[in-house]
């Protein structure tokens, strides 16, 4: 029985990505999106509460396939210069995971700008990651591989050129290999942080 939900859980999710990604997240309509899972409205409900559920779930599972890869990271890597530098490699894969993502995202956070409970839920991820790069950032001081900066506006920069960058490939997809040149960006602000041998 249980099996069957997740199965259930899981079409919905996968008809949703396809919904939002053909007709843009207001035009994907429940119904729509039930006739495409192969469910019925009650199914739908009994797993998401509404529409705007359904999109933050997507959005947190990137999100956590993303924290997993980092907390891999955070165990092999040799220091947090390295963890960093690490983390900016895996830019094209998020890249090319977002593509479809990002354009919905987009249209979403236009929706959720008019309702403070589900803009609220969409940032969350954001204040999630930002939280933990300001963690690493003062480890990474704590050990003097870093400069004695403020983490937490560090964290909000890394954040804010991340995000921007992929908002610029999405509204000026102009050619530009955006992926690598945020990652050449990141690198460059990592430079930045980093201690030099001379202190």
């Amino acid at each position: 029985m249980q099996e069957r939900s997740e199965e259930t859980r899981a079409r919905i999710l996968t008809a949703a990505v396809d919904q939002f990604s053909k007709f843009g997240y207001d035009a994907a309509s429940i119904s729509n999106l039930c006739a495409a899972a192969g469910v019925s409205k009650g199914a739908f409900y009994h797993h998401f509460p509404t529409k705007q559920s359904v999109f933050l779930e997507l959005l947190n599972q990137w999100l956590a396939q993303l924290e997993a890869q980092f907390a891999h990271f955070f165990e092999e890597a040799p220091d947090i210069p390295t963890l960093l530098l690490w983390m900016a490699d895996l830019t094209p894969a998020v890249f090319a995971d977002a593509a479809g993502r990002l354009p919905i995202m987009v249209e979403f956070w236009d929706q959720a700008r008019k309702d403070p409970a589900v803009w609220a839920a969409a940032m969350a991820p954001y204040d999630r990651f930002e939280k933990i790069f300001a963690e690493i950032i003062a480890q990474g001081i704590e050990e003097g591989h870093l400069r004695p900066v403020d983490p937490q506006a560090a964290a909000h920069t890394l954040m804010s050129l991340a995000v921007g960058m992929l908002l610029q490939s999405v509204l000026n997809p102009d050619g530009t290999d955006w992926a690598a040149a945020t990652r050449q960006s990141i690198q460059f602000l990592m430079d930045g942080l980093r201690r030099s041998e001379a202190g």
